[in-house]
């Protein structure tokens, strides 16, 4: 998988690791929960995307 796609949806991660500008994640807030989702092969490996972050705090709010 190309380290510009979110593993969780497949689609492109926005993320601007390694390039000059910063990435969205650095403004954000990551629930610990939510690596337990990332499949193993690409935990610490591939950023997921904003939507799906997005959506997993909505779940969790949710209480789902």
């Amino acid at each position: 998988m190309a380290g510009n796609i979110c593993p969780l949806c497949g689609e492109e991660n926005g993320c601007m690791s390694g390039k000059n500008e910063a990435c969205w994640c650095t403004h954000e807030e990551f629930p610990n929960d939510i690596f337990e989702v990332i499949p193993t092969e690409f935990l610490h490996k591939v950023c997921i995307c904003r939507k799906c972050l997005l959506k997993f705090k909505e779940e969790m709010a949710a209480g789902r």
